[in-house]
């Protein structure tokens, strides 16, 4: 078996705990080929670059 809590946490102990917990942006950076916004270390959507190298094929 495992362990009981002895008494109730309160909401506002609940709620303290968890506030950091709320989703937060994304950061995103200009990408340095076509200076589109795209998410960090990630290839870009609109150009297909990562690292200045094609990685995704796009028309």
């Amino acid at each position: 078996m495992g362990a009981v809590p002895k008494r109730k946490i309160s909401k506002g102990r609940k709620n303290r705990r968890r506030a950091h917990h709320a989703l937060q942006a994304s950061n995103l950076v200009p990408c340095p080929s076509c200076k589109i916004l795209k998410k960090s270390h990630a290839a870009c959507p609109n150009c297909g670059k990562y690292k200045n190298k094609e990685v995704i094929k796009t028309d």
